[in-house]
């Protein structure tokens, strides 16, 4: 499906950061020198067509002074992972939790990412999440450093070098 010379420019206006202000889309619609009402009605139209599904966030977790981050791998009976994982889900210090196949050597099906101000917080947190979703066997995985955290770049904006 042939895309427009100005849905080109707002999809490379989206893919980028958005600016965290009380009006985001107006702040970008000015960078394309179009109003606010027509650049949402291209992004409305491009949703329309199913070429953008979703806008997903990502939390530069260092950057909002977390400086503790733990990856739990968890060990739930296939048959409560819904139940669990909703519960585990509903922490605030959770920002994700989801399913993966648990192998011979490492049996954890379910994993959520902790995000806190200090280790000790972060294995508060674990354990209070085994208690009330009734899960003992679980390990703590603490991030090292983070090593890459980009968003895909379908049309580059005029004027900028591409991963940039």
């Amino acid at each position: 499906m042939p895309l427009s010379d100005q849905e080109k420019q707002v999809i490379s206006a989206i893919q980028g950061d958005i600016p965290v202000c009380e009006n985001p889309y107006q702040v970008l619609a000015q960078g394309l020198d179009m109003t606010e009402e027509d650049f949402l009605t291209v992004l409305n139209r491009l949703h329309d067509k199913g070429l953008i599904r979703r806008f997903g966030a990502t939390l530069r977790h260092q950057k909002s002074g977390f400086t503790a981050n733990a990856m739990v791998a968890w060990q739930v009976e296939e048959a409560r992972v819904e139940e669990v994982g909703s519960t585990m889900a509903s922490y605030k210090e959770v920002s994700h939790c989801y399913r993966r196949n648990p192998a011979e050597a490492w049996p954890y099906n379910l994993y959520t990412m902790i995000h806190a101000t200090s280790r000790d917080a972060c294995l508060d947190t674990a354990r209070r999440i085994s208690e009330e979703a009734g899960v003992s066997v679980y390990r703590v995985l603490f991030s090292k450093q983070e090593l890459k955290k980009i968003s895909m770049t379908y049309f580059s904006q005029p004027g900028a070098s591409v991963g940039a």
